[in-house]
This record gives structure tokens, C-alpha cells and sequence, in this order.
């Protein structure tokens, strides 16, 4: 859902696993790689820092502001500058919330980003249609060879 007024970009999906499993794809460096991204330093408290490279190109970057494990994550996002031009969307200038909620031994995941720029609400929405999907596949494989459910 794409709310073009306000700016929010929402999806929901729901994973074979419980909200424990989910919550560690987004808390811990290693498995956020598995889905979303090529290098990342996390600090997941509120206030603590992420930073998440896309391969070889561009950084995201923001601040934990919430976290209530296996329930509810926020953060702000933006997107560092690359080659000296300045970021479409600036580093922590806009919020993900993450809520996970238990259902019959899998999650559904909510997502929920908030105040995009206009120009960038299709890319983003597209981003997380790209990668959502990313993390059950990631989270399916785990499970497949005993590592996770």
C-alpha cells in the first residue's frame, strides 16, 4: 500500500517461522546479509547505529529508535552519499517500523516506511518488494537445513 499524500509505503508478508527467528534477520549482521545486503554493522538498542552496503554500492544508514523484542522494530533510514552527490533520501531522515506478530507458529511481517520524498516513493516500494521477499526465502533455507524455525 502506497499512500502518496502521507508517503508510506506498507507490506506485509507472512513467514514460516516464529517472531524469535524473524527478529535475528533484522538484529544480527550475519543474517541480514543473507537477505538484504552485502556488509552490515548493526547496533540494535535504541540509539545504537546501522549501516548496510548494497554489494558494491550504495549504504543505507539511520538509527535504532525502538525495539521491543519479537514485537516491533524502528528505525530511520536514508541512504548515504555516493561519489560526492548528495542522497535522494539523506541518512535517518525517514522510519521503518517492523512489527511481527505471531500466528499459528509462523509471523506476519509488517512493514511500514514513512516519510518518503515523493519522488522516491515507487523505488522504495519496489525495494521492499524486492527484498521482503528476499528474507522468507532466506529464512525458508534456514530452515530447510535445521538452522532455524
Amino acid at each position: 500500500m502506497t499512500d502518496a499524500g502521507t508517503r508510506i509505503v506498507e507490506q506485509t508478508v507472512r513467514i514460516s517461522a516464529r517472531p524469535e527467528t524473524v527478529w535475528r534477520y533484522w538484529t544480527d549482521p550475519q543474517r541480514m546479509c543473507d537477505w538484504w545486503g552485502a556488509a552490515a554493522e548493526l547496533d540494535p538498542r535504541p540509539g545504537g547505529t546501522y549501516r548496510v552496503q548494497m554489494g558494491a554500492g550504495p549504504i543505507m544508514s539511520g538509527e535504532y529508535l525502538e525495539l521491543v523484542p519479537y514485537e516491533r522494530i524502528v528505525f530511520s533510514f536514508g541512504w548515504e552519499a555516493t561519489d560526492g552527490g548528495v542522497p535522494f533520501v539523506a541518512p535517518g531522515s525517514t522510519r521503518v517500523e517492523v512489527t511481527l506478530t505471531a500466528d499459528d507458529g509462523d509471523t506476519i511481517m509488517t512493514l511500514r516506511h514513512s516519510g518518503l520524498p515523493a519522488a522516491s516513493v515507487d523505488e522504495h516500494r519496489a525495494g521492499w518488494a524486492h527484498f521482503l521477499p528476499r528474507l522468507v526465502d532466506a529464512i525458508d533455507r534456514a530452515a530447510a537445513e535445521g538452522a532455524e524455525r
